[in-house]
């Protein structure tokens, strides 16, 4: 992705070097907690609320790791160009775009869904409409899921966006209060459509950064290659050795790369309506 020069986002709030408290993960059981901590885009106020938390002591002072600099800097210009792109489309839906902010943190942090470990992985909180990112996880992502390439990290920053957008729809609002009257096997089906969705939407941010010739050559691959790496169904079977689709809240490898596909090559927001797909 040529970014280099390119305007970066002020709506960055860099925590990193701050840690505070402690947080204790018990009692969600082993593959649950796999699937969820290693998916980005969870829904905090159903996974942050039910993970224990252990006192909050003073923040202290944590070393950054120098090498971290350029990826914030490209995290600020994917941000940036996010902010272009959905103040846009939202102009053009009579509509007017609120951006979000991105928190970056080291190990832990307070969000307005409450304290979250690292491990949760990048994940949107609606209550205070940011972004939560530690940087380590796009290490992560390059080693252990072998999905390298800065547009692998725009994918990532790209949908949490969408979640943003979704919830600026009213779509999170709507979404979360049908399955409070769902069974868990029919709320995970909407939560896929929602991943999926999300999925689509970071799709609509490449298709305006294609459009702006920022896009070179392998970036949409990276894209699909790190879509394809968080797949429910890929986690599980690397994870326990099988798959449970009833457990899915993301949707599969196939699906997440589709969609994000989809909102790529047709750059309209109205066929993402993946709530109303025959199949995700």
């Amino acid at each position: 992705m040529r970014w280099r020069d390119e305007r970066q986002s002020t709506n960055i709030e860099d925590r990193r070097g701050m840690s505070g408290g402690k947080i204790a993960i018990g009692g969600l059981g082993g593959i649950v907690v796999l699937v969820i901590a290693l998916l980005f885009g969870a829904d905090p106020r159903q996974l942050l609320e039910q993970l224990p938390q252990q006192g909050t002591g003073p923040e202290t002072s944590r070393a950054v790791n120098p090498q971290d600099e350029e990826l914030k800097q490209f995290v600020a210009v994917v941000l940036a160009q996010t902010e272009d792109a959905w103040g846009d489309i939202f102009r053009q839906m009579g509509k007017s775009y609120r951006k979000p902010t991105l928190v970056l943190f080291t190990d832990q942090v307070d969000s307005g869904c409450g304290v979250a470990g690292a491990a949760v992985g990048p994940f949107y909180c609606p209550r205070d409409e940011k972004l939560y990112i530690d940087l380590a996880f796009f290490h992560e992502l390059r080693t252990r899921f072998r999905a390298p390439g800065d547009f692998a990290v725009a994918y990532v920053v790209a949908h949490e966006v969408g979640h943003h957008v979704q919830n600026l729809l009213g779509t999170m609002d709507r979404v979360d209060s049908a399955r409070r009257r769902m069974s868990e096997e029919q709320a995970n089906r909407v939560s896929v459509r929602l991943e999926l969705q999300a999925d689509f939407l970071a799709g609509i941010w490449a298709h305006y950064a294609q459009n702006r010739g920022i896009v070179e050559p392998g970036d949409v691959e990276e894209a699909l290659g790190a879509a394809s790496a968080v797949g429910d169904d890929r986690l599980q079977r690397e994870g326990q050795g099988y798959v449970v689709p009833d457990s899915f809240t993301h949707g599969t490898s196939e699906q997440r790369a589709r969609w994000f596909r989809k909102g790529l090559e047709t750059g309209d927001v109205r066929a993402g309506d993946t709530f109303n797909a025959s199949e995700p």
